[in-house]
Protein backbone atom coordinates (compact mmCIF):
# COMPACT_ATOMS: atom_id res chain seq x y z
CA UNK A 1 0.00 0.00 0.00
CA UNK A 2 1.28 3.43 -0.90
CA UNK A 3 2.07 5.38 2.29
CA UNK A 4 0.19 9.19 1.52
CA UNK A 5 2.94 11.88 2.54
CA UNK A 6 2.60 15.39 3.53
CA UNK A 7 6.04 17.07 2.82
CA UNK A 8 6.88 20.42 4.18
CA UNK A 9 10.26 22.45 3.04
CA UNK A 10 9.25 20.54 -0.54
CA UNK A 11 11.49 23.29 -2.63
CA UNK A 12 14.39 22.96 -0.61
CA UNK A 13 17.12 20.96 -1.64
CA UNK A 14 15.77 18.17 0.44
CA UNK A 15 12.71 18.62 -0.36
CA UNK A 16 13.04 18.40 -4.18
CA UNK A 17 14.96 14.82 -3.41
CA UNK A 18 12.55 13.12 -1.76
CA UNK A 19 9.87 14.25 -4.41
CA UNK A 20 11.79 13.11 -6.68
CA UNK A 21 12.12 9.14 -5.17
CA UNK A 22 8.82 9.07 -3.53
CA UNK A 23 7.52 7.17 -5.85
CA UNK A 24 10.19 4.68 -6.32
CA UNK A 25 9.76 3.94 -2.45
CA UNK A 26 6.52 3.57 -2.34
CA UNK A 27 5.29 6.54 -1.24
CA UNK A 28 3.02 9.09 -2.36
CA UNK A 29 3.62 12.82 -2.04
CA UNK A 30 -0.19 14.06 -1.21
CA UNK A 31 0.60 18.02 -0.64
CA UNK A 32 4.00 19.57 -1.17
CA UNK A 33 3.71 22.83 1.39
CA UNK A 34 6.92 25.38 1.58
CA UNK A 35 7.10 29.01 2.47
CA UNK A 36 3.58 30.72 1.55
CA UNK A 37 1.53 27.69 1.86
CA UNK A 38 -0.47 25.97 5.10
CA UNK A 39 -0.05 22.36 5.66
CA UNK A 40 -2.39 22.29 8.52
CA UNK A 41 -5.38 22.21 5.97
CA UNK A 42 -3.76 19.24 4.26
CA UNK A 43 -2.80 17.08 7.68
CA UNK A 44 -6.49 15.27 6.92
CA UNK A 45 -5.20 13.89 4.41
CA UNK A 46 -1.86 12.72 5.07
CA UNK A 47 -0.85 9.05 6.54
CA UNK A 48 2.44 10.68 7.88
CA UNK A 49 4.54 14.27 7.63
CA UNK A 50 7.82 14.70 6.59
CA UNK A 51 9.49 17.99 7.76
CA UNK A 52 12.34 19.00 6.13
CA UNK A 53 11.71 23.15 6.77
CA UNK A 54 13.13 25.34 9.08
CA UNK A 55 13.44 25.24 13.02
CA UNK A 56 11.24 28.20 13.56
CA UNK A 57 8.50 25.78 11.39
CA UNK A 58 9.25 22.84 12.99
CA UNK A 59 7.48 23.68 16.41
CA UNK A 60 4.30 24.49 15.09
CA UNK A 61 4.22 21.64 12.70
CA UNK A 62 4.56 19.32 15.24
CA UNK A 63 1.51 20.57 17.63
CA UNK A 64 -0.60 20.52 14.69
CA UNK A 65 0.75 16.75 14.20
CA UNK A 66 -0.10 16.24 17.66
CA UNK A 67 -3.67 17.78 17.85
CA UNK A 68 -4.47 15.67 14.61
CA UNK A 69 -2.68 12.20 15.53
CA UNK A 70 -0.19 12.41 13.11
CA UNK A 71 3.09 9.93 12.94
CA UNK A 72 6.17 12.96 12.31
CA UNK A 73 9.68 12.34 10.63
CA UNK A 74 12.03 15.59 11.23
CA UNK A 75 14.73 16.49 9.41
CA UNK A 76 15.42 20.13 10.33
CA UNK A 77 18.05 20.99 11.82
CA UNK A 78 19.22 24.16 14.23
CA UNK A 79 16.60 24.00 16.27
CA UNK A 80 16.92 26.10 19.36
CA UNK A 81 16.84 24.96 22.94
CA UNK A 82 12.63 26.30 23.18
CA UNK A 83 11.98 24.52 19.75
CA UNK A 84 13.73 21.35 20.52
CA UNK A 85 11.19 21.51 24.07
CA UNK A 86 8.22 22.07 22.66
CA UNK A 87 8.90 19.40 20.09
CA UNK A 88 9.66 17.01 22.33
CA UNK A 89 6.44 17.49 24.02
CA UNK A 90 4.71 16.16 20.91
CA UNK A 91 6.09 12.78 21.33
CA UNK A 92 3.67 12.41 24.17
CA UNK A 93 1.13 12.01 21.80
CA UNK A 94 2.71 10.98 18.69
CA UNK A 95 5.46 8.94 17.37
CA UNK A 96 8.08 10.78 15.41
CA UNK A 97 11.51 9.84 13.95
CA UNK A 98 13.74 12.89 14.50
CA UNK A 99 17.60 12.43 12.93
CA UNK A 100 20.26 15.09 11.98
CA UNK A 101 21.13 12.39 9.18
CA UNK A 102 18.79 9.88 7.15
CA UNK A 103 21.43 8.32 5.07
CA UNK A 104 21.94 4.29 6.27
CA UNK A 105 25.79 4.38 6.38
CA UNK A 106 25.85 7.98 8.48
CA UNK A 107 23.43 6.33 11.21
CA UNK A 108 25.85 2.97 10.52
CA UNK A 109 28.53 5.53 11.27
CA UNK A 110 26.80 6.51 14.51
CA UNK A 111 25.89 2.92 15.55
CA UNK A 112 29.94 2.10 14.85
CA UNK A 113 31.25 5.76 16.61
CA UNK A 114 29.07 5.39 20.35
CA UNK A 115 30.77 1.29 20.24
CA UNK A 116 34.19 2.57 19.34
CA UNK A 117 34.20 5.13 22.37
CA UNK A 118 32.42 2.45 24.84
CA UNK A 119 35.52 -0.44 23.90
CA UNK A 120 38.17 2.13 23.60
CA UNK A 121 40.09 3.74 26.27
CA UNK A 122 40.32 7.26 27.22
CA UNK A 123 43.62 7.74 25.68
CA UNK A 124 42.05 7.52 22.41
CA UNK A 125 41.19 10.92 21.42
CA UNK A 126 38.07 11.58 19.83
CA UNK A 127 37.68 14.05 16.85
CA UNK A 128 34.60 14.83 14.82
CA UNK A 129 35.25 16.70 11.24
CA UNK A 130 32.35 17.65 9.20
CA UNK A 131 32.14 19.65 5.57
CA UNK A 132 29.57 21.04 4.24
CA UNK A 133 28.60 23.30 1.16
CA UNK A 134 29.03 26.96 0.98
CA UNK A 135 24.57 27.15 1.38
CA UNK A 136 23.99 25.03 4.99
CA UNK A 137 23.33 27.96 7.47
CA UNK A 138 23.75 25.68 10.70
CA UNK A 139 26.99 24.85 12.40
CA UNK A 140 28.06 22.13 13.69
CA UNK A 141 26.07 19.75 11.51
CA UNK A 142 23.37 18.02 12.83
CA UNK A 143 25.30 14.40 12.04
CA UNK A 144 28.08 15.90 13.44
CA UNK A 145 25.85 16.56 16.36
CA UNK A 146 24.36 13.07 16.82
CA UNK A 147 28.42 11.84 16.65
CA UNK A 148 28.95 13.79 19.54
CA UNK A 149 26.08 12.34 21.36
CA UNK A 150 27.20 8.58 20.40
CA UNK A 151 30.90 9.45 21.49
CA UNK A 152 29.35 11.01 25.18
CA UNK A 153 27.17 7.98 25.52
CA UNK A 154 29.73 5.50 24.71
CA UNK A 155 32.38 7.28 26.90
CA UNK A 156 29.50 7.73 29.56
CA UNK A 157 30.97 11.77 29.65
CA UNK A 158 29.00 15.08 30.63
CA UNK A 159 28.10 17.33 27.63
CA UNK A 160 30.62 19.79 29.12
CA UNK A 161 33.07 17.52 27.26
CA UNK A 162 32.42 18.76 23.81
CA UNK A 163 34.66 21.19 22.45
CA UNK A 164 33.30 22.83 19.16
CA UNK A 165 35.97 24.00 17.49
CA UNK A 166 39.44 25.57 19.14
CA UNK A 167 40.96 29.08 19.35
CA UNK A 168 44.11 30.87 20.77
CA UNK A 169 46.29 29.50 23.34
CA UNK A 170 44.13 26.56 24.52
CA UNK A 171 47.10 24.26 26.65
CA UNK A 172 47.17 20.41 26.41
CA UNK A 173 44.50 18.27 25.02
CA UNK A 174 42.45 16.40 28.27
CA UNK A 175 41.45 13.17 28.19
CA UNK A 176 38.02 13.57 28.79
CA UNK A 177 37.19 15.87 25.66
CA UNK A 178 35.71 15.69 22.39
CA UNK A 179 36.60 18.54 19.60
CA UNK A 180 33.94 19.38 17.00
CA UNK A 181 35.08 21.22 14.07
CA UNK A 182 33.05 22.14 11.04
CA UNK A 183 34.30 23.27 7.38
CA UNK A 184 32.33 24.95 4.71
CA UNK A 185 32.95 25.27 0.63
CA UNK A 186 31.54 25.05 -2.55
CA UNK A 187 29.02 22.14 -3.43
CA UNK A 188 30.12 19.44 -0.67
CA UNK A 189 26.58 16.87 0.17
CA UNK A 190 27.88 15.81 3.22
CA UNK A 191 31.09 14.63 4.75
CA UNK A 192 32.17 13.26 8.13
CA UNK A 193 34.63 11.70 9.97
CA UNK A 194 35.27 10.45 13.37
CA UNK A 195 38.67 10.39 14.60
CA UNK A 196 40.19 8.18 17.39
CA UNK A 197 43.97 9.24 18.04
CA UNK A 198 45.83 6.79 20.15
CA UNK A 199 48.80 7.26 21.95
CA UNK A 200 50.98 4.94 19.05
CA UNK A 201 47.58 4.62 16.41
CA UNK A 202 44.70 6.32 14.71
CA UNK A 203 41.65 4.99 13.89
CA UNK A 204 39.08 6.74 11.92
CA UNK A 205 35.54 6.27 10.58
CA UNK A 206 34.41 8.10 7.47
CA UNK A 207 31.29 9.13 5.43
CA UNK A 208 30.92 10.81 2.27
CA UNK A 209 27.29 11.61 1.01
CA UNK A 210 27.98 11.55 -3.03
CA UNK A 211 24.44 12.56 -3.71
CA UNK A 212 20.96 13.57 -1.59
CA UNK A 213 19.04 11.01 -2.65
CA UNK A 214 20.65 8.79 -0.45
CA UNK A 215 18.65 11.07 2.70
CA UNK A 216 15.43 11.21 0.93
CA UNK A 217 15.17 7.39 0.94
CA UNK A 218 15.97 7.14 3.97
CA UNK A 219 13.68 9.67 5.17
CA UNK A 220 10.92 7.73 2.85
CA UNK A 221 11.84 4.71 5.04
CA UNK A 222 11.66 6.10 8.21
CA UNK A 223 8.02 7.29 7.24
CA UNK A 224 6.59 4.12 6.64
CA UNK A 225 7.88 2.69 9.32
CA UNK A 226 6.88 4.93 11.52
CA UNK A 227 3.18 4.81 11.16
CA UNK A 228 1.61 2.99 13.72
CA UNK A 229 4.19 3.16 16.53
CA UNK A 230 3.74 4.17 19.83
CA UNK A 231 4.50 7.80 20.96
CA UNK A 232 7.76 9.02 21.29
CA UNK A 233 11.14 9.89 19.42
CA UNK A 234 12.49 7.70 17.71
CA UNK A 235 16.31 7.53 16.13
CA UNK A 236 17.74 6.15 12.37
CA UNK A 237 18.89 2.85 14.75
CA UNK A 238 15.34 1.75 15.48
CA UNK A 239 14.26 2.52 11.90
CA UNK A 240 17.34 0.24 10.63
CA UNK A 241 17.28 -2.15 13.88
CA UNK A 242 20.86 -1.15 15.27
CA UNK A 243 19.42 0.03 18.66
CA UNK A 244 16.02 -0.66 20.18
CA UNK A 245 13.49 1.38 22.08
CA UNK A 246 12.83 4.94 22.44
CA UNK A 247 14.86 7.89 23.43
CA UNK A 248 13.86 8.88 26.95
Amino acid sequence: MTMPILLNGARGRMGQAIAAVAEEEGCRIVAECDIGSNPVEHLPNCGVVVDFSSHESTPDLAEECAAQGKPLVIGTTGHTPEETERIKACAEKIPMVWAGNYSIGVNLLIHLTRQAAKLLPESYHPEIVEMHHRHKKDAPSGTAENLLEAVLEGRQWEPEAALRSRSGLTGERPDQEVGVHALRGGSVVGEHTVVFAGPSERIEFSHSAGDRSIFARGALTAAKWVAGKKPGIYRMGEVLGLTDGTED
